[in-house]
């Protein structure tokens, strides 16, 4: 079966993934910004054949912005589901993107869905709801970024299962450089250099690494027309370093990995 989003795997995700799925475990994914968290979540949901609710979490986001809230329509005042119940209700895979952005009361809410019980509990309109066959509750996270620095109560990770992805090898990069943008694979190539060499570097601390996303970002502009110079500074160097000039051994880098 072709599935609209291509995905590449690392290791053995996917069969993690349905594991987890048919056993009725939610599951924790961890990695690397770009490495493919989010596209393996598409692509299992297409595998899976289900519905996918995706909710990007963030520092304002409250328990009735997943669960529902009160709203008046027509002068009468009713229940709407948030993006979580809904995919409770009807059995789809709930992906909360980036959970360490959410604040910990928000994520309480999550408790009776990830133990034995399986159901969400809407105290505000009196209603217990189990999960329908082919409620998944996946989140994600990046343990390297700052927003890492919040940390995550070790008793809400126990509740998951976890999978720790990383980028690709530079053979496989190149592989999906090439399926994304029809690039020609000398291209690619250069690209996934200059991608691992800013990732070697980011050991140091001072940038965050480069995703695959970027460098299949510069691949589309360079198939657009763009020289290859010009469309790693504007995809790959400008967005790492925005505010910042890039250092001098940087540029040296670039320029001995991409000759003009």
């Amino acid at each position: 079966m072709t599935t609209q989003f291509f995905y590449k795997e690392s290791g053995d995700e996917q069969r993690v993934f349905r594991t987890t799925f048919e056993t009725h475990l939610p599951l924790m994914l961890t990695g690397p910004t770009g490495c493919g968290k989010t596209r393996l979540v598409q692509h299992m949901a297409e595998e899976l054949k289900r519905p996918l609710v995706t909710v990007t979490c963030h520092d304002d986001l409250g328990s009735s912005d997943l669960v529902g809230r009160f709203l008046v329509r027509g002068g009468e005042v009713e229940w709407i589901d948030g993006p979580l119940t809904r995919a409770v209700r009807e059995g789809a895979i709930c992906y909360l993107d980036e959970v360490i952005e959410a604040r910990r009361d928000t994520l309480a809410v999550l408790h009776s869905l990830t133990d034995h019980r399986r159901t969400l509990y809407l105290d505000r309109i009196n209603e217990r709801i189990g999960a329908a066959q082919g409620f998944m509750l996946v989140c994600s996270y990046n343990p390297t970024s700052r927003s890492a620095l919040k940390e995550m109560k070790p008793s809400f990770r126990q509740r998951f299962v976890s999978l720790d992805l990383e980028y690709l090898s530079q053979e496989d990069e190149k592989s999906v450089i090439v399926t994304e943008t029809a690039v020609s694979a000398e291209i690619a190539h250069r690209l996934v250099a200059v991608g691992t060499a800013l990732r070697d570097a980011t050991r140091e601390g001072t940038h965050e690494p480069p995703s695959t996303r970027t460098l299949v970002t510069a691949a589309k502009l360079i198939v657009g027309g763009l020289g290859v110079r010009a469309a790693i500074d504007a995809a790959i160097l400008g967005p790492l370093f925005s505010g910042d000039l890039v250092d001098t051994g940087l540029r040296e880098l670039m320029a001995a990995l991409v000759p003009e």
